[in-house]
């Protein structure tokens, strides 16, 4: 009945501050294909999935904090090479929690974006 997530949409305050978290320090492909709404916003196509930001200054998801609290919720992107995945983020100074051993059998990382959305990548 269900094929997949074919999108999960975050709220950013700054979409140019975002896009370049995204984009330039994440090193996700934007997509061309986002239509104009009539509002700030960014499409990333990661494998099937895509993450869509969207700025929307009334939208109640935002956290309030960038802290990092790997109960708290958040989506997941397993990776190829967690080694290459940590070079990569350490290299752009980005806090992480790292949980190489944790009651899963993967590697979990959680980052947080400029307005608090949490993301692990695993492997």
């Amino acid at each position: 009945m269900y094929e997949g997530i074919h999108h999960v949409s975050l709220l950013v305050t700054d979409i140019e501050r975002s896009k370049h978290f995204y984009g330039e320090v994440l090193g996700f492909e934007e997509s061309n294909d986002r239509p104009d709404f009539g509002f700030p916003g960014a499409w990333y196509q990661i494998g099937n999935t895509q993450i869509h930001l969207i700025v929307h200054e009334e939208g109640k998801t935002l956290r309030g904090t960038t802290e990092i609290d790997s109960r708290d919720g958040h989506f997941a992107i397993r990776v190829q090479d967690m080694d290459a995945f940590l070079e990569h983020i350490e290299s752009h100074n980005i806090e992480i929690l790292n949980k190489p051993e944790n009651k899963t059998e993967w590697h979990q990382v959680f980052i947080s974006d400029p307005d608090g959305n949490l993301i692990e990548f695993n492997r």
